[in-house]
């Protein structure tokens, strides 16, 4: 699994996850995100992250087999711990966030999407959350950050999946191109973030948190509490195993 961060403009920073086969991340990997977004928003000059990934898709959330392996909770405080530090980095990093999506987006994804500022989608990217297959609850948080409060909650209790398309139709995504576009269209509208001043910018991300109708912090955390009571009843159990038994995992 690699998190690596590259400059290809002035003031432009690319953070890329690559953690094949479906970029779902293992405790270490949401923590050492959290850290490399973090990193990037508090150099000076740094004026936009971009956020994309490598491989079959965006992101699949938390590695289910890494919680599964483990005995007792260690490993799923440590997921809600780091998916917690993710999410927060994106959204509390000084300079705006750009998210490239292509592929899955699934839960964990979500929560990153949901925090970004601007998200770009590759025309073949579905959007969606998973989690109560798999026994768990979260990034409701965020995901009523891309859709209208129904739809989120039809979303959420059928665990499917809404298109790129749906969404810029509600206009929580900038923009949907080809997946051989969508670097190229997440860099254009970095560049114009960039070529801003970035003292005004950096204010600007500050000040719209400082608006938002939610606490997106405490609302995750939220949730998060009954995933450990669903875990202490013995469903999420289950339900993890149910999953990895059907991918043959």
């Amino acid at each position: 699994m690699t998190i690596t961060r590259k400059r290809v403009d002035e003031h432009i920073e690319v953070v890329t996850v690559d953690a094949p086969p479906v970029n779902a991340l293992t405790v270490a990997g949401w923590f050492e995100l959290a850290d490399t977004v973090r990193a990037a928003g508090a150099d000076p000059d740094v004026h936009v992250v971009v956020l994309r990934a490598e491989g079959r898709g965006f992101n699949a959330g938390v590695d289910i087999k890494e919680i599964q392996a483990s005995s007792g909770y260690e490993a799923l405080v440590g997921a809600n711990r780091g998916c917690y530090a993710a999410f927060g980095a994106v959204y509390d990093c000084a300079v705006p966030v750009v998210a490239a999506v292509h592929g899955h987006c699934l839960g964990g994804g979500v929560g990153l999407v949901g925090n970004a500022d601007v998200v770009v989608a590759s025309d073949d990217a579905t959007f969606g959350v998973p989690e109560v297959e798999r026994g768990a609850l979260g990034a409701a948080t965020h995901l009523a950050r891309l859709v209208p409060p129904h739809l989120m909650r039809t979303l959420y209790f059928t665990a499917r999946t809404v298109t790129a398309a749906e969404l810029q139709g509600f206009g929580s995504v900038y923009a949907v191109v080809p997946t051989s576009e969508l670097d190229d269209a997440a860099l254009e509208l970095a560049r114009s973030i960039a070529a801003k001043d970035t003292r005004v910018i950096r204010a600007a991300k500050e000040a719209l948190n400082g608006i938002d109708t939610q606490d997106v912090h405490r609302s995750y955390r939220f949730e998060q509490g009954f995933t450990f009571e669903l875990n202490l009843l013995g469903a999420s159990d289950a339900a993890r195993q149910a999953f990895l038994d059907e991918k043959g995992s």
